[in-house]
């Protein structure tokens, strides 16, 4: 009797919200449950068809559109990741208010646009984001372990619940809000298996007062499964577009309402990498198999943005293997980096169209792109004269344990003893220029596996050794996540220990670059200066092949990395950090001595 009941239910939610999609309304208070594997909308069997998106990586003038966009492609629901760090800088210290980090308005652009939301609020989101959403604050904990009972991790992670939990609770939708589930953790089953520690971030979701289903997401690997869902809850799965990978979430809970929670149309890009292109072929394979299942899924993503600033994160598939993202993350996604439709996008919507009872809601009109002319820039300061107060220490310290938490920090030393020969730096964290006397010797890349450079001989009594460390993305995903930045243990030269340093933290802020002392200092380090006079504000991506790696600034925004080893030699500018008559550009380099040309161009490639 059973099985025909499921039978009976199954075929209805095809009808009302499998193989012909319904958009449902939004406003107002509604119901949502899980049961009888699937999920239950006002009582009614839903499908859920989701996109993607992050506040924290689309400037918050963007998500109308970026919004629109989804819903142009057919979906019901859009979903997002919270970066507890982007939203917490220092321990209590929150911003859920200003710009991209505010939230509520983000929230209530998806309800005008009549969609709901699945939140996803972590602690841990990994996401390609620095450590993975968790705040960088908590390693100043020297022996801190996270994503477990640790009462140090814990107590962090319900000071965060208990800040955030409001904002959730009055965007449900039993109270009139779009948010139909929250997920818990995010791919647990993939980095341990405390179930205590599971339970326990469950439970404190509900104990802050969440009343709407939760959802965890995992791999459909048995082992993934039984370490990182819980009982009445749904299961997500990362990815699943097949009936073997959705019989494996029912092994481990019968009764679960089960989904695909990411769906990779795209793919990630480190640094040396080729850029990612899956193909259209296979994205529109797996929806098709999912439509035609009445199968709920999300998109991972649907649009991907930009990691501005010091926010990519990086990868470590084993120890001593690095590998960080890139600042664009395009991801080859169906929305790509400026918010435009690409051809992914438009066999994806012709053929979610076929699915609805509806005609979808036209594309939007596209932001507004520009150009601009090849512009010299010219030499503007240099780090060396712009240094903070030093900070002296015995030996190197990482900058977390200084209270640093990105952008660059310098270790300085006099030689004592050895004072040529080789340098070993154990390790940097994550790219280092080294210095004597002020002369540039190298660089150590910890993308490269470098640990090691020679120092030449000196004529100096006491030679002064300078590592300028620049860190970049912490690891985001998997065992290696414990990442300091800077340098992590110590340096040894011929194996004598060096000890007695002064350490200068240099957070490369806008605030910081914006009281830089203008110098006339020639050295690799150096900050460039353009003025590009616009008849228009617009985006664009700003052309760096002229330099070599470093960061730019537009208007005070730090529109994040650039490196020559490619694959991208162009970042990505909103038009609303533009604006008509004189925009200021400014460009660091850790190489480049002599200035080099920028311009604008309107793709990424």
């Amino acid at each position: 009797m059973k099985k025909k009941l499921l039978t009976f239910l199954m075929a209805l939610a095809l009808l009302t919200g499998g193989g012909a999609l319904v958009q449902a309304q939004t406003k107002g208070t509604h119901s949502f449950r899980l049961g009888d594997n699937q999920f239950w909308l006002d009582d009614k069997p839903f499908q859920i068809i989701s996109g993607e998106i992050h506040p924290s990586r689309i400037p918050a003038e963007y998500w109308k559109q970026r919004i629109q966009m989804i819903k142009a492609m057919g979906c019901n629901t859009v979903a997002c990741y919270i970066m507890w760090n982007y939203h917490e800088s220092e321990p209590g210290v929150f911003d859920f208010q200003t710009g991209n980090k505010d939230l509520e308005k983000f929230i209530r652009t998806v309800q005008e646009e009549d969609m709901f939301l699945l939140f996803r609020p972590g602690p841990y989101v990994c996401g390609e984001w620095d450590f993975g959403g968790l705040p960088a604050y908590l390693l100043s904990t020297p022996d801190i372990k996270i994503r477990c009972m640790d009462p140090r991790y814990t107590t962090a992670v319900e000071r965060y619940a208990t800040a955030i939990a409001p904002i959730i609770k009055k965007y449900e939708v039993t109270n009139g809000g779009p948010i139909i589930m929250v997920q818990v953790e995010n791919e647990y089953g993939s980095y341990g298996n405390d179930r205590t520690y599971m339970k326990w971030i469950h439970d404190l979701w509900r104990d802050k007062g969440i009343e709407v289903p939760f959802y965890t997401a995992d791999g459909a690997t048995p082992y993934m499964l039984e370490a990182g869902t819980l009982p009445g809850v749904a299961i997500g799965l990362d990815p699943a577009a097949s009936k073997a990978e959705f019989d494996e979430a029912l092994k481990v809970h019968p009764d679960a309402s089960v989904f695909c929670s990411e769906l990779y149309p795209g793919w990630l890009t480190h640094w040396r990498e080729n850029w990612q292109h899956p193909s259209i072929e296979k994205i529109t394979t797996d929806v098709k198999w999912l439509l035609d299942n009445g199968k709920s899924f999300n998109y991972y993503v649907i649009h991907g943005g930009t990691n501005f600033g010091f926010w990519a994160g990086a990868n470590s598939p084993q120890p001593g293997i690095y590998q960080p993202d890139v600042t664009s993350y395009d991801y080859d996604a169906p929305i790509n980096e400026m918010g435009q439709a690409t051809p992914k996008y438009m066999a994806l919507r012709e053929l979610t169209q076929k699915y609805s009872k509806k005609k979808l809601a036209p594309i939007p009109a596209p932001i507004p792109v520009i150009t601009f002319p090849a512009t010299e820039t010219q030499k503007y300061a240099s780090i060396w004269d712009n240094l903070p107060a030093a900070k002296p220490i015995v030996q190197p310290l990482p900058m977390e344990m200084m209270n640093q938490y990105e952008g660059m920090i310098l270790y300085r030393t006099k030689l004592i003893g050895h004072k040529s020969g080789t340098l070993r730096v154990d390790e940097v964290h994550d790219y280092a220029t080294v210095f004597l006397n002020g002369r540039y010797i190298g660089s150590i890349d910890r993308t490269l596996g470098q640990h090691s450079i020679d120092l030449p001989v000196s004529n100096v009594e006491n030679p002064v050794l300078d590592i300028l460390v620049e860190s970049m993305g912490r690891i985001n995903f998997a065992a290696q996540m414990i990442d300091r930045k800077g340098i992590t243990d110590r340096v040894t030269l011929n194996g004598m220990t060096l000890m007695n340093w002064d350490a200068f933290n240099i957070p490369m802020s806008t605030e910081y670059v914006s009281k830089l002392k203008q110098t006339d200092t020639v050295r690799p380090g150096m900050f460039f200066k353009a003025t590009v006079q616009l008849d228009k504000a617009g985006d664009c991506y700003i052309d760096m092949k002229d330099f070599t790696k470093g960061l730019v600034y537009v208007n005070g925004h730090n529109l994040g990395r650039f490196w020559n080893v490619g694959p991208q030699y162009r970042l990505y500018c909103p038009g609303v950090w533009l604006k008509e008559g004189a925009n200021e550009i400014i460009v660091f380099d850790m190489h480049q001595t002599e200035p080099g040309v920028i311009k604008g161009v309107k793709t990424l490639e």
